[in-house]
């Protein structure tokens, strides 16, 4: 009977994927080799999507994974983990990614708003999870340390986005006075 028991870990997440509508992939993160190519993962987030994109539910088991799924306006949020992972802790990360997503992008939780602020996005990504180890559940926290971090950026290390986007909030309060 001890034999048929598991050895606890740390490692509770397989991959976070963000695809859009059309089930082309937005952002994607392995955290082991269960899928040893990109045209292996991205054959799973096709057969993923197309089990998941008209289905009501939330949970799917697939390839031997447990999957917890969740779509908005045209993006579709999927945390993977074994399938004797808690559905449970996975449904968690689930929830703190999407909740995450959405202060982060302002309640606008679609792929053009995604893709404009795809650096906050990657780094809430990784303060929720590090190598398939969950950091950090809680959306709050995790969107503290996003806007920490992307204030520390010093100006030479800023995008021209975000130059941009500095330049002209500066000239809009110029010409309000």
């Amino acid at each position: 009977m001890e034999s048929s028991l598991l050895e606890p870990t740390l490692y509770l997440i397989k991959g976070i994927v963000i695809l859009d509508n059309d089930g082309n992939r937005i952002l994607a993160k392995y955290y082991d080799d269960t899928f040893s190519s990109v045209k292996e993962q991205k054959a799973f987030e096709r057969n993923l999507f197309n089990k998941t994109h008209r289905a009501n539910a939330e949970v799917i088991m697939l390839d031997g994974m447990t999957c917890i799924y969740r779509n908005s306006v045209d993006l579709f949020f999927y945390v993977m983990g074994s399938s004797n992972e808690n559905g449970l802790i996975l449904a968690s990360v689930m929830h703190c990614l999407y909740e995450s997503m959405s202060h982060i992008l302002k309640k606008n939780v679609e792929k053009k708003s995604l893709l404009d602020n795809l650096d906050m996005v990657i780094l809430a990504l990784d303060e929720i999870c590090d190598g398939g180890i969950l950091l950090e559940a809680d959306p709050n926290n995790v969107v503290q340390k996003v806007v920490v971090k992307i204030e520390d950026i010093s100006f030479n290390e800023q995008t021209v986005a975000q130059v941009l986007q500095s330049a002209r909030e500066q000239l809009k309060w110029s010409l309000l006075r």
